[in-house]
């Protein structure tokens, strides 16, 4: 599943080639997406100008002219394919995971410019587009989830209080929405080690400088990530022509049984299940 990161890769892939565009025509191949798209979704986006593209945590924000907005959600399996008409397109993924070229199955909507258009792909269907009408409505659709980790709000006095007394593992509460927004399993791991804290510790446990190193190393990660453009995993060039490196620089993701990478650590890199997702930790320096 594609992570805060990633997702802003796609954003500011977007934002360089459809921002002051105007929208041209759009298609509508399968309405059945995990949230359906309304039936008057190509009418309301028709000659809509796009004056630029926003994120917050995982959702892509179309801004629109006339002050609604659409929002796009990625699920686990979504990719937007950007066609420039002028030129061959031996890439058009816009961000650094799945298929690097359109593949030929599970093209749902097509949003059409002038002169090139976004494809949205998305095999598993888990994404959805939803129509905000005015900002009002957009800022209730978020008002429910937590701060992204590069917002004030998110803070030391924050963590400690919205982690008293709970028994939930600091794991689940970074992957919580309602916690803080845009942290994926792939980063949590990699938050929680730099920060040395054991993924399945007791949100209640965790104390005043384990907030603070958890503030700074979710900045850090992120940041960094977005820096490289996200962990591709498979490695290969967006349509920028650069590559997601991210993925060269896990310390514990996917390095179940490798030895710590910290300098002076002789610890191994272990796996559990937590809340049926895969987390990888060292079982020496996380404490």
């Amino acid at each position: 599943m594609p992570e805060l990161p990633e997702v802003e890769i796609v954003r500011q892939s977007l934002n360089k080639k459809v921002r002051n565009q105007k929208i041209k025509k759009v298609i509508v191949r399968n309405h059945k997406l995990r949230l359906k798209i309304p039936a008057n979704f190509e009418s309301f986006l028709k000659f809509q100008k796009i004056i630029k593209i926003k994120r917050f945590s995982k959702y892509i924000i179309f801004c629109f002219l006339n002050g609604s907005y659409c929002l796009l959600h990625l699920g686990m399996t979504g990719t937007i394919h950007i066609i420039n008409n002028n030129k061959k397109n031996f890439i058009t993924n816009a961000s650094f995971y799945s298929s690097p070229t359109l593949p030929k199955k599970h093209n749902h909507v097509e949003i059409i410019f002038k002169n090139l258009k976004i494809i949205y792909n998305d095999p598993r269907r888990f994404g959805f587009f939803e129509i905000i009408k005015d900002s009002s409505l957009l800022k209730k659709k978020f008002s429910k989830y937590g701060p992204e980790p590069f917002q004030s709000e998110f803070n030391v006095k924050y963590i400690l209080s919205y982690f008293s007394k709970k028994k939930r593992t600091v794991k689940n509460f970074l992957l919580d929405q309602n916690f803080v927004s845009g942290i994926g399993n792939i980063y949590a791991s990699e938050i929680l080690f730099l920060s040395k804290i054991k993924p399945h510790k007791k949100a209640f446990l965790i104390g005043r400088k384990d907030c603070e190193r958890i503030v700074i190393n979710s900045k850090k990660i992120l940041l960094k990530a977005i820096k490289e453009g996200g962990s591709s995993i498979r490695d290969f060039k967006n349509t920028s022509g650069k590559k997601g490196n991210f993925q060269k620089n896990f310390n514990v993701y996917e390095r179940n049984g490798l030895s710590c990478k910290r300098i002076g650590c002789s610890g191994i890199i272990k796996k559990k299940i937590i809340s049926n997702r895969s987390t990888f930790f060292c079982n020496l320096c996380q404490l």
